[in-house]
Formats: C-alpha cells, structure tokens, sequence
C-alpha cells in the first residue's frame, strides 16, 4: 500500500465526532511502500508498536464477542480510534468511507450540486444563499426560499446533512425541489440539472474611494489567479473612473487557511521573488521545508493592509505573518487564531482516511504561531514532547521591528469589530432577521434598493416579531426565572416578601431590558437592512456590509495616510 500524503494547512472545528474538514491538497509528497520492520528487540519501539497492537487487537476481540449485549464491531473500532487521536491534537483525525468522500470534495475545490446553501429557522428549511451563474440560479432558486420537499420526500425535521446528501448528486442528474417562494404562499416544483461546482475564494473585490478592498475567504487552488483577476479588474475600474489606487486592503477576517501553497502563491503576489514565506518541519531537522515564491510580484509596491481577527487561521496566519516579517504591509484586526500545525493525508484500506499533523510551521523569521495545546495528561502521557512556543521571545521583522510568537499573529494596528447585542446574536441565531427579510421581498418584489432606508423596517420589524410570539428575555432575566424556580422548590412556607423582591427585581430586569433594545435600534436597523439587500443583490449588501464595517474604515483611513502608515513599517 502507498499512502498518499498530503500536507494541509488549515484551521478546522469539529463538525463530526470523528472528522474536521479538511483543505484542498497542498503538496503532494511522494513514498515509497512501507518498508518492512525490522526484528523487534524487548525495549525499542518497534516492539513496543507490535505488543500495543496485539494488546489492541485482544481488547477489541474480546469485548465484541463477549460483552454482554450486542456491540456494533465498526463503530466500536472507531470510537477506539478516535479515543486514541484525541489524545494528540485537535487536528488529527479519522475518516470514514462516507466522511472521505466529503474530504474529496473539499480538496478539489468543486463539488456536484446545484450551487445553494441551506439552514433550517422554525425547523423549516430555508435557501440562505445562491451561487451566481450556477445550476440553482439559473432555475429561479432565491435566496429565502423555503424547500418543502426534495425528490418527493418532505424535509421537515430531517437531519442537515441528509437534506445536503439529498440535494447533491452526480452531474447531470436532476433533483426536484418542491418551493414555497420566500417561505410563503404556495408550493411550486422546481427542477434542477445539477452540475460541477466551483466556489470562489474571493466573494466581494471592489474599489472604495482610493482603496482596493478584496474579502478573501479561503486559500484553494484557484486563489492566485482569483486574487490577481479581482486587483487587476479594480485597476481597470480606477483607470476607468480617473481614480489612482492608494493601496490594497486584503481582507482575511474569518478565513480558516486552505491550501499551504497557496498562502505562497498568494504572498508572491505582493513580495520580491525567491521570498521566504514559511517552513515546515517535523519530528528532525531533517524533515526542514523551505517555501519560496518563484514569481514577480502583481504588485511589488502598491501599500497593503492586511485584515486579520480571532478566525483568521493557519494559511491565513503563514500569509499574514510573511507580510508582516518582511515589512510589506500593515497587519490590522485583531490576534489571528494561532494553528501552526500542518496536516498530512494518508490513504488507507477500504477508503478510509487518516488526516494527522506530521510538521509545525514556521514564518520567515523562525515564529511558531501554534497557541499553546492544553492536554489531559492525568490519566496518560501520550505526547513527549510538545515544543511550546516561546511567547516572550523576541523576533524580528526585515526592519528590525520586534514580533512575537506563541499564538497566532498580533497586529501592527489593533482594530476590534463591534460585537453583537445579545438581542441582536438572538435574533440573528433564530433567524428572525431572515425570515423577516425573505417575507419582505415576498411583499416588495421590485423595490429599488435605493428606496430601502426610507421604508419603516423596524416598525414592520417589531410586528412580524409580535405576530411571531417572540419575547426576548435576557440573560439576567433567565438567570432570575432560575433562581424563581430554585426558590419556589427550596423555600418553605409562604415568603411574600421574599416573592415580592423577586418580582421587583424582574421588573427592574425588564426595564433594563427595554431600554436596551431601545438603544440597539439603529443597529438592528442597519442589520435589517443588510439582510433585505441580500435578498434582492447579494453582492450589495456585501459592499453595504463593508461601508459600515468600522475596522475595514480604519484599514481605508491608513491608506489614505502615507505618512502613518511607512511610520508602522519603521522600528
């Protein structure tokens, strides 16, 4: 057997008990066939692997076939692996057949589908967005669209990714769809030819005043050529508009990395030839790789301003910290994720998967960006060595400005988004913004998006709400509908005063209450508005978002002043 082995370099969340998913291939690395042990001696570790299998293989055998009730012998053998991986790191993991081939298609970058993503408010199922130019698009399919049925069968209260499964399938092949437009009136068939599919990692690229703004989601295959596609065409529009570009803000705000040599790719766009992006290294120094770009840059000069926050992860952070470490633009946001560990692919029998870290990363100046693991060593000390990053450790950049590792990349400029109200995260985790917005659109099919800040959202807002029963309740509020319950079982006898304190400090809650989401109107406005845009133009509610994104304001502001921003370059 030849294992395939594929380094990845990408921040993952546990979607599964058992996989994260995964990037695109970085590189593939060439092996030959395992070669044969040799004889085991008492101590080394070659006989060491051989008693914990045979140990394993014992354990496994001997409670299959004799415990007490039946045992479901795969699923056993996969809770013990899992068992054994999570004792390393939150990125080595294992895939089964099913979990493999949805490994494959993030790797490819493509999939066979019809272009829509999917999420379930008021366990309906809804159309939250639609890919221009794909098969779902050019079906009619809409964003708040409610699906009812697929191929026949209804949805409600099915699982996400069997509703996914239900939804993909092999190009060419078609899927019914049965659709209540924005989630109202009738339902209606509509049939879609699936067909490849292929997501950009450049959503949003477009000219703001005198500065270039891309999003930039992901690192993958095509991210190069995406990138250069979207500079040069807002060149073409500055050219066209008489505008001279001041400079580049390339935004990696909840970009989870992707493909390692991509970052590198990506990089020498915007640095000299033979640069020192990054290295990789494992268990020797032998095991050392060296990544440098092999291109002249786009653009060698143009000033650049990198946006960065808490999900800005591994190829996003090999990125981020070569632009920093070799003084070529601006680091702007907030701390970056700190994943500096890169994953290998390896193929194994009857297609399974083995994605396990095999090298740490470094940036052109020797930083570890890996955040500190914490491990449960209680029981079992599994891992001998962890290699801990140094965060007092003083690093230089090419000007000899000091950086730091031990987690993640630290800004040049510190810049924190504004974070959600909690009446704002309820409202948008339940999805009453988009159910407000799709039934919008149902009322107003031809609005001029030009006429939406002068319609009476918020009002309209606050009915849909009532006749949707909501009452938002605060957290102090549920914290105090606790302690009524404890009190009510604990408490003896009849306490009216102690009731009656209780029920004056849930008043007071209430008005504190009111009076917060009175403040938070604007905003909620503002997000009402958002949302409606996306309904009707998804690419200007993405510019509207970015007009009222702060953090991308004070990127915007930098730009526009040459003189603070060669002063963040300089020591």
């Amino acid at each position: 057997m030849k294992p395939r082995r594929t380094p990845l370099s990408r921040h993952f969340s546990r979607r599964w008990r058992r996989f994260a998913t995964a990037s695109a291939a970085t590189l593939l690395i060439c092996t030959q066939p395992l070669a044969a042990a040799p004889v085991s001696k008492p101590g080394d570790e070659f006989f060491a692997m051989t008693r914990s299998i045979d140990l394993l293989g014992e354990v496994y055998k001997g409670v299959s076939q004799g415990y007490v009730d039946p045992v479901d012998v795969s699923e056993f053998m996969y809770s013990g692996i899992d068992g054994m991986l999570n004792q390393l790191d939150p990125y080595t993991s294992f895939l089964d057949e099913t979990q493999s081939n949805e490994l494959d298609e993030i790797t490819s970058g493509q999939y066979s589908g019809i272009g829509i993503t999917i999420g379930v408010f008021s366990d309906n199922l809804f159309i939250t967005s639609v890919i221009d130019g794909q098969p779902a698009a050019k079906a009619g399919l809409q964003t708040g669209d409610q699906i009812v049925a697929i191929d026949g069968i209804p949805v409600k209260s099915k699982p996400l990714d069997d509703v996914r499964s239900a939804i993909k399938g092999a190009s060419g092949t078609t899927v019914r769809l049965m659709i209540r437009k924005d989630g109202q009136g009738a339902s209606k068939l509509i049939s879609v030819t699936r067909g490849e599919i292929r997501v950009t990692t450049v959503p949003y690229a477009g000219l703001f005043g005198s500065s270039a703004y891309v999003q930039f989601n992901s690192f993958g295959e095509h991210s190069r050529n995406e990138l250069t596609a979207a500079i040069r065409a807002i060149r073409e529009q500055a050219a066209r508009n008489k505008v001279t570009v001041n400079g580049i803000v390339l935004d990696l705000r909840g970009n989870p990395g992707g493909l390692l040599t991509s970052a590198v790719e990506v990089a020498a766009l915007f640095v000299e030839k033979n640069s020192r992006i990054v290295s990789t290294k494992g268990r020797t120094d032998e095991s050392e790789e060296v990544f440098l770009t092999k291109t002249d840059p786009l653009e060698p000069s143009l000033p650049l301003v990198l946006l960065i926050d808490g999900d800005s992860a591994s190829a996003s952070e090999i990125l981020s910290g070569a632009i920093q470490e070799l003084d070529r633009g601006v680091i702007l946001g907030e701390n970056s994720f700190g994943k500096g560990l890169v994953q290998s692919v390896i193929t194994l029998p009857y297609d399974h998967i083995l994605k396990v870290t095999t090298a740490k990363y470094y940036t052109p100046s020797g930083r570890l960006i890996q955040k500190p693991l914490s491990r449960d060593d209680a029981h079992r000390k599994v891992v001998l060595s962890t290699g801990a990053a140094d965060s007092t450790k003083v690093f230089y950049t090419r000007n000899r400005r000091k950086v730091y590792g031990g987690g993640g990349i630290r800004p040049d400029v510190v810049a924190k988004a504004d974070s959600l109200s909690e009446y704002r995260h309820a409202l948008e985790r339940d999805g009453l913004l988009f159910r407000y917005a799709a039934q919008f659109h149902q009322k107003h099919p031809a609005i001029q998006l030009k006429q939406l800040p002068t319609e009476p959202v918020y009002g309209e807002f606050s009915r849909f709400l009532e006749k949707e029963k909501y009452a938002f309740r605060s957290k102090a509020q549920k914290n105090l509908d606790s302690l009524k319950t404890l009190v009510q079982k604990d408490v003896s006898g009849d306490d009216r005063e102690l009731a009656g304190q209780l029920d004056a400090l849930d008043k007071a809650f209430a008005a504190s209450t009111r009076r917060s989401l009175s403040r938070d109107s604007l905003r909620i406005t503002a997000a009402l508005h958002r949302e409606i845009m996306r309904h009707y133009d998804d690419k200007a509610a993405l510019r509207k978002n970015i007009e009222d994104d702060p953090v991308a304001a004070k990127a915007f502001a930098l730009l526009a002043d040459p003189k603070r921003y060669q002063s963040l370059l300089k020591p």
